[in-house]
């Protein structure tokens, strides 16, 4: 990772701040884009653009000549029955995680073109995708669309430039934390995966880590379950 540069949108908190972490300790030159600075320490190799992806185009200004990697962390977790989801909560769910990644490929995709390197596509869906889970509809709906959305740009991007998915399952970050607010609520969410615990930043940070790096250079269209057993096992 090396001096390659790395966009990270939603680098704040959670795993993209977990991510960023990990890469300004392997050398790379992070630019990150959120709402608010990442807590990165002063010896990382860091730019970051205060912006907000949903209301503005990113500006061409920020970003490097070339890209070597991209990683779309956003997501949104709106748990409710189907009956009490308004077609505005649909609406929002699908710009966040879908139409805010389409914008920040759109971006970076000249810059991807030109890298020496072969770049690499990191989104994320979520474990409620492939397992049917109650009161997912909104939030799953919109994450399938950016798994067809990292097959059909994995196709058509191939060979130049990589696209995967990582679909975690629940995991202990502030978009999480309705959800693990209180201990009995981390023991039942625990006990609900294979492994007996949810997931951690560093969990799903790692696997990212994996796939923009060189090593992974032979996977590409792919959605990944990091999700504690839950998607496979009973």
């Amino acid at each position: 990772m090396q001096n390659k540069n790395i966009v990270i949108v939603g680098a704040s908190s959670g795993i993209g701040n977990t991510l960023g972490r990990l890469l300004g300790e392997k050398g790379a030159k992070i630019f990150s884009i959120s709402r608010s600075e990442p807590d990165f320490p002063p010896s990382l190799n860091h730019q970051h653009l205060n912006h907000n992806i949903l209301e503005d185009e990113i500006p061409t200004g920020f970003l490097p000549e070339t890209i070597d990697g991209l990683v779309y962390c956003p997501g949104s977790i709106s748990l409710k029955p189907f009956r009490s989801l308004s077609l505005d909560v649909f609406r929002d769910d699908y710009e966040l995680n879908v139409l805010g990644a389409v914008k920040a490929l759109k971006a970076s995709l000249k810059p991807m073109k030109k890298s020496s390197n072969k770049p690499s596509v990191v989104l994320f869906s979520t474990v409620a995708v492939q397992q049917g889970m109650a009161f997912h509809a909104s939030v799953a709906s919109a994450k399938g669309a950016v798994e067809g959305l990292t097959r059909s740009l994995a196709a058509e991007l191939s060979p130049k430039i990589r696209v995967n998915c990582i679909a975690p399952s629940l995991v202990n970050t502030p978009l999480a934390g309705s959800i693990l607010s209180s201990e009995d609520r981390i023991e039942a969410s625990n006990n609900r995966h294979p492994l007996k615990r949810i997931g951690q930043p560093e969990d799903i940070a790692q696997t990212a880590l994996f796939l923009l790096d060189d090593n992974s250079s032979w996977i590409t269209g792919q959605v990944i379950g990091v999700d504690g057993g839950l998607s496979r096992l009973r």
